[in-house]
């Protein structure tokens, strides 16, 4: 809950990549090409609790907790899935991420610039 209440700072409302960015404020994603790409609430929720945590570790119970609510914190193969998708639509290569990154069994990443 704390996480969903921290407004960003200015510095932080935008996040960009060299492949996407990410507008916390406006809420919307858009590719390198500068066209939308379309997010599910789900999808974006997760999005928004990583990208507001740079190189940071955010555990698999954290996101299911703040995108599903607390009685979803074991249903751990929705991350898989939505993840997944996820990465389909924002990762150039899915198959090898370097933005949305798992850390086997406890949760996953997001690194804005891909050699961190």
């Amino acid at each position: 809950a704390a996480i969903r209440r921290h407004a960003p700072a200015a510095e932080e409302a935008v996040v960009s990549t060299e492949d996407f960015t990410v507008d916390l404020a406006g809420r919307q994603v858009t590719g390198k090409d500068g066209e939308p790409i379309h997010l599910t609430r789900i999808e974006w929720g997760l999005l928004e609790a990583l990208v507001r945590q740079p190189n940071r570790l955010v555990t698999q119970r954290q996101l299911l907790q703040q995108v599903w609510g607390p009685e979803y914190e074991t249903e751990t193969n929705y991350l898989r899935v939505h993840l997944t998708h996820l990465r389909h639509k924002l990762e150039p290569d899915p198959k090898q991420p370097r933005y949305l990154r798992t850390e086997p069994g406890v949760g996953y990443r997001f690194h804005p610039s891909p050699d961190t």
